[in-house]
């Protein structure tokens, strides 16, 4: 077996020790560096093509930098006008570099000017010859605003639109102030957010998610209970890719959600401090930076704390073969549950010679709810019998991720290469205690059973990657690079409960106790080639082998639960090609067709075979046998800017075969069986529209529409369901005078079509009042949250060849919150180094807290 692993060992090592050998000699200056703050993505457009424009030999060239950080402006407009008169004669857009470049002019004296938004529009005079002109660097300076002792450069909108990526500028939304990362992610287009925190992407949960281009323990169990633990004043931005390359895992079918938390990019010692109280949820966190010279640190901690009631009701009915229902089962409850942890992390930076950049972190997070339930059971089949049952809840976990470094940038441009560690541990406890009374009461005589259970689940990930990019050309860039991914879970559970009804105090059971253990490794590696065919045409093509090894299997063996073992070695394609028509009346107009095959690997979410039976008549567990997911995605994509306006346009299609999907079935005893399996085949074809635009200097607004038709087809299991469905959202804000701003935000879902049912509808809004105070050193922020209802009914139906099932859950979230926010420090602006992240966006994860499946 091991012999097997050759092929990709012999790649890593060339790719470690290759790149190391190359000697250059550093030249005087600093090497480029990224976006500048304050910088819309804006896709670069070639020079316009104007047939009356006067032709010649003349080339006229240039580079456009932030005059302060000196880092290139990406997608500045550069026009050429005459001397006499404003209509521009030729245009073009600057690429990620800065650099622009006119051809065919006739000799002669003009006027260049350049201009971005954020920035002081700059107009200089120019003497265009018969041959090349080169006019070096050009500076524009930054329309600045002061922020206390701190200067901010630039001025993003709060959704910026990218070639490849929608990003969601979070700390540019007001409403996002004190709340969590589930508030942030509810408002980042294409991405859906349900009452539960559940998290989809163009309708899909397949969707993996990344903490600073990398994966973090926080999400291992449950993406859901992880967006509470972040606190919305520490995220920067969200990116949402919908068709990533190679050189990303290509697990994560629907694509890929990237939060982006602050970091110190500043000379000196700066950070802040913020306080928010609402009535669902309260939060305080703190930020600490400094960077001198070669050294940079950042820091962060948090703390939080939610009170959540609900309630909820679910009738069942049985059906014969001839079709006619009967009433099998009424339960009614509610509970509340009180939860709270913290947040923490720690970087270090340090440039020990130019080219050369190490980085070191560490994060970590602890989170823990408890909860008590009372609920009411009226059994009707096979056998009559009422009782309630109060059940205390609990769960508590903690993990830390640790990873470091070394990035070996080169004098020539886009050249690098890096190697990047990380190691991260994820460990949760899941536990239940519930009493059973005769009838509908809680008095102690009518006690009649007792049953507690604990899972302990454990998430070892050691990653070790490098990657290396060449630039071939201008316009050729190839990059490669191979990854190992090392797994090592383990799920023990047990169970205790009454043996009989003359002795109520719990016993081991140990045909419903287990310990299960999974190993999983993947070793891979890509390569992507990027080239322009033409002025108008660029490609990228690129591929990726994955190896992947699974080992799981049970201490205590029984007739139902079997060991696993897989290997299989996948090869996943990609390709992109952009097309950009170079309409002088529309820069930056792109057209982008894209294409991708993805693997969904599913983790222990899905796997775990524990049985969560604290409701009986409802219980849930994972399936260890589940086979990995492959999906064909296809995407068209066109952006264009007009006026100010943004408006992006995309049209997408998802073919997955062996689709893992929640399946229900009712037992002989009347039980509600969930579980899940590879149910055979889904299709999703959709269209998506973005726009945002400016109707005011101070105004601006952008909103988003997508609607896609989903099948589910299972063969196998002989089950089908398809609907269409949609979801919108609409943010605007408005900047008033003397530091007051207004931000409003509200979203639209529609009902979701799923295997065996379908679930309700949902609405979500939220209004925030912000006022600048001291200097602008602080500000106070009021939010309210969905305040013209008490709750939301996240209501479902399941409906099957064996019974129907409508249940009604009622979920609190109306809230009003106030925070605070003070920031403190002089400091000045730095150019950024380019740094490399891992980015493990290989596995299926859980995102409903564990309410989907056995506990872990």
């Amino acid at each position: 077996m091991k012999n097997s692993y050759l092929p990709l060992s012999l790649v890593l090592t060339g790719l470690l020790s290759a790149p190391a050998m190359a000697q250059t000699a550093p030249p005087a200056g600093a090497p480029a560096g990224t976006r500048p703050a304050g910088a819309p993505g804006q896709a670069p457009a070639a020079k316009p093509v104007l047939p009356q424009t006067p032709q010649g030999a003349g080339r006229l060239t240039g580079i456009i930098q932030d005059a302060a950080t000196k880092k290139p402006v990406e997608y500045a407009t550069v026009a050429l006008l005459p001397m006499a008169g404003n209509t521009p004669i030729d245009g073009t857009v600057c690429d990620e570099r800065g650099r622009f470049s006119l051809k065919g002019l006739a000799a002669g004296s003009y006027r260049l000017q350049v201009s971005f938004v954020g920035y002081t529009s700059r107009t200089q005079n120019v003497i265009i010859t018969d041959g090349a002109t080169d006019l070096g660097t050009l500076t524009l300076q930054s329309a600045a605003q002061k922020l206390g002792e701190v200067t901010v450069t630039g001025e993003r909108e709060v959704v910026e639109t990218k070639p490849d990526r929608i990003v969601y500028n979070a700390d540019k939304d007001i409403t996002n102030s004190g709340g969590t990362a589930a508030d942030v992610l509810r408002k980042v287009p294409l991405v859906n957010v349900d009452p539960d925190g559940n998290v989809e992407l163009r309708g899909t949960s397949n969707v993996r998610v990344l903490i600073n281009n990398k994966p973090s323990g926080i999400v291992a169990s449950s993406v859901a209970d992880a967006m509470k633990q972040i606190p919305a004043d520490q995220i920067k931005s969200v990116e949402v890719i919908t068709t990533p390359s190679a050189k990303y895992d290509a697990e994560g079918t629907g694509g890929i959600i990237n939060i982006i938390l602050k970091k110190n990019s500043l000379e000196g010692v700066n950070g802040s401090v913020g306080l928010a109280g609402g009535t669902r949820s309260s939060n305080g966190n703190a930020t600490l930076n400094y960077r001198k010279g070669k050294v940079g640190l950042t820091s962060s901690v948090s703390g939080f704390a939610f009170y959540s009631p609900n309630r909820n009701d679910l009738v069942r009915y049985l059906k014969s073969p001839n079709g006619t229902e009967t009433k099998q089962l009424d339960q009614d409850g509610d509970g509340n549950t009180l939860g709270g942890g913290g947040f923490g992390r720690l970087g270090l930076d340090y440039d020990p010679a130019q080219y050369h950049n190490l980085t070191l972190s560490v994060q970590g997070n602890l989170f823990r709810n408890s909860g008590n339930y009372d609920q009411f059971n009226n059994v009707l089949l096979p056998v009559s019998s009422q009782f309630t049952r109060d059940t205390e809840r609990r769960f508590r976990t903690q993990s830390y991720d640790l990873s470091g470094s070394y990035t070996r940038t080169f004098e020539q441009k886009r050249r690098e290469w890096s190697v990047l560690a990380q190691h991260t541990r994820n460990r949760n406890v899941q536990a239940y205690y519930l009493d059973q009374f005769a009838g509908n009461t809680s008095e102690n005589l009518a006690k009649n059973y007792r049953e507690e259970s604990d899972n302990l689940a454990r998430n070892l990930e050691t990653t070790l990657q490098t990657d290396y990019a060449h630039p071939f050309s201008e316009t050729a860039l190839l990059e490669t690079g191979a990854k190992a991914i090392l797994r090592r879970v383990s799920s023990d559970y047990d169970v205790f409960n009454s043996p009989s009804v003359r002795s109520l105090d719990p016993v081991y059971n140990p045909d419903r106790s287990n310990l299960f253990d999974y190993n999983q490794d993947v070793l891979s590696a890509y390569g992507t080639y990027g080239f322009s065919a033409s002025k108008k045409v660029s490609f990228k093509l690129g591929a990726r082998a994955e190896n992947t090894r699974i080992n799981g299997n049970f201490q205590q063996q029984q007739t139902e639960n079997s060991g696993v073992t897989q290997n299989y070695t996948n090869v996943l394609p990609n390709l992109s090609m952009s097309y950009q028509p170079q309409n002088p009346k529309k820069p930056g107009q792109t057209l982008r067709l894209a294409y991708s095959r993805r693997i969904q690997r599913p983790q222990i979410f899905f796997l775990n075979p524990f049985i969560n039976s604290s409701d009986t008549l409802n219980i849930s567990y994972g399936n260890p046998q589940l086979r990995p997911e492959l999906t064909d995605s296809y995407e068209i994509n066109y952006t264009t800017f007009v006026k100010g306006a943004v408006l992006n346009m995309s049209t997408y299609a998802r073919r997955t075969g062996n689709a893992i999907e929640s399946y229900r079935f009712v037992d002989e005893q009347g039980v509600n069986n969930q579980t899940f399996r590879n149910i055979g085949r889904n299709a999703t074809y959709g269209v998506s529209l973005f726009g945002s635009v400016k109707p005011l200097p101070k105004w601006d607004v952008s909103g988003n529409v997508n609607v896609y038709y989903v099948s589910l087809k299972s063969p196998a299991l002989g089950l089908n369901n398809s609907g269409v469905m949609y979801n919108l959202n609409l943010n605007s804000g408005y900047k008033f005078e003397k530091g007051l701003s207004l931000q409003f935000f509200g979203g639209l879902n529609s009902p979701r079509v799923q295997l065996q049912g379908k679930q309700a509808a949902w609405t979500f809004y939220s209004v925030g009042l912000r006022k600048n105070l001291l200097k602008d050193k602080a500000d106070l922020t009021l939010n309210a949250d969905n305040f013209l209802s008490a709750t939301r009914n996240l209501r479902s139906i399941l409906d099957t060849d064996q019974f129907r099932q409508e249940s009604n859950n009622y979920i609190y979230l109306r809230g009003v919150r106030l925070a605070f926010n003070y920031r403190f420090g002089k400091a000045s602006t730095q150019p950024q180094k380019r740094r490399k992240s891992i980015q493990n966006d290989d596995t299926k994860q859980g995102s409903d807290g564990g309410q989907g499946q056995g506990q872990q």
